[in-house]
């Protein structure tokens, strides 16, 4: 997962308006009470810092992965 990834679903899960100070102020348990900003700095991989915020906020599995998108009609399918 590539941090645009994890900026996206943050938007996604918390909304634009929100997502940021999620990333900004929540101190995630499960990282030794960095925020996912701080931890993002420190090297931890995007991935494991949603998963972690995942867990904080109790995001149902369902969500974890985000929103389905639509295919795009010029990608090739093979």
């Amino acid at each position: 997962m590539r941090l645009s990834d994890l900026r996206r679903l943050l938007d996604e899960e918390f909304g634009p308006g929100y997502a940021p100070t999620v990333a900004a102020d929540h101190r995630i348990s499960g990282l030794g009470s960095r925020t996912a900003d701080e931890a993002v700095a420190d090297g931890v991989q995007p991935r494991t810092v949603w998963l972690a915020l995942c867990d904080d906020f109790e995001v149902p599995e369902s969500r974890r992965l985000g929103r389905d998108r639509p295919l795009r009609r010029d990608a090739p399918l093979d």
